[in-house]
């Protein structure tokens, strides 16, 4: 949006739902528009980091104009222009190259809007996808006016009661297989309502089980209708779970996917935790630790 204001155009920012509460205080977050369908005829639609076009859940897209921008390699290209850099560590990342490359000025706006997408989408600069490019676009950026310790505080210090209500039955879940290699969590209707907890409150939770040394891969399934689940996929090293992803209809990145699968709870558990173990065993090298192959 800043970047075509900046070259004269009109430009607005539209989504399904509400913007979470970490991205409120970005530049220009107060105009953001929640719309369930596309009311007016654009020269134009961006759809940022998308796999497909049901994705942003606005109806009308496939009739307009659309310019896909998405860095994961299993997005499907469904656009009218469809750019695709799997190499960028976050879709920002790309949009603020191109910034560069049509001579366009990196505004303190953009710079905090695109230093709050790389910060995101690296796990704070620990994810695989963090280079050495990641590095060098990010201290461009605060040198351009981003700050990292605010935009750090917002996203990590600054969550609602509800998420800590959520975290704390969700990891209640927590289980692993019998090679204690793959853990899995679950997310029912009812905790996000006992919680009061909304969309984007349950954000990272998939990672948290990582953190335990043996634990290579999470398995996280959040309810969303009778028998119908979202599923986000994790994993460390060479275990690609867009792989298993894909299987099941979705996509993603090697160390993050994700898909919808339904059926019975427990049975679609053990076909995504058995899909994961057989990713682990294909995997070429394994997954060091400790100097050894798991």
């Amino acid at each position: 949006m800043w970047l075509l204001k900046s070259l004269g155009k009109e430009a607005e920012v539209v989504v399904h739902g509400d913007v979470p509460i970490s991205y409120r205080t970005l530049p220009g977050a107060e105009s953001i528009r929640d719309v369930k369908q596309i009311e007016k005829g654009y020269d134009a639609i961006f759809v940022i980091e998308c796999s497909d076009i049901s994705r942003p859940g606005i109806a009308g897209l496939e009739d307009e104009f659309t310019v896909n921008i998405d860095h994961h390699a299993t997005s499907e290209h469904f656009g009218t222009i469809n750019w695709i850099d799997s190499t960028a560590s976050a879709v920002g990342e790309m949009i603020y190259n191109l910034c560069k490359a049509i001579g366009g000025r990196i505004t303190k706006e953009i710079a905090e809007c695109v230093y709050m997408a790389l910060v995101t989408d690296t796990g704070s600069f620990h994810f695989p996808n963090t280079s050495d490019r990641t590095l060098k676009v990010a201290s461009e950026l605060i040198k351009a006016g981003a700050r990292p310790a605010k935009i750090s505080e917002v996203v990590y210090n600054n969550y609602p009661w509800s998420r800590i209500e959520l975290m704390r039955q969700v990891l209640g879940t927590v289980k692993r297989d019998p090679t204690g290699r793959v853990a899995s969590l679950r997310q029912t209707l009812a905790m996000k309502e006992e919680a009061d907890a909304v969309d984007g409150d349950n954000n990272g939770f998939v990672n948290i089980p990582l953190a335990a040394r043996d634990v290579i891969a999470t398995v996280y399934m959040r309810e969303v209708g009778p028998d119908s689940y979202r599923v986000s996929l994790r994993s460390k090293g060479d275990i690609n779970v867009a792989k298993v992803a894909e299987q099941f209809g979705g996509g993603g990145h090697k160390n993050a996917a994700g898909l919808r699968i339904e059926g019975n709870w427990d049975e679609c558990e053990g076909k995504l935790v058995d899909s994961v173990l057989i990713a682990i065993e294909r995997s070429d090298n394994g997954y060091e630790r400790n100097g050894s192959s798991s």
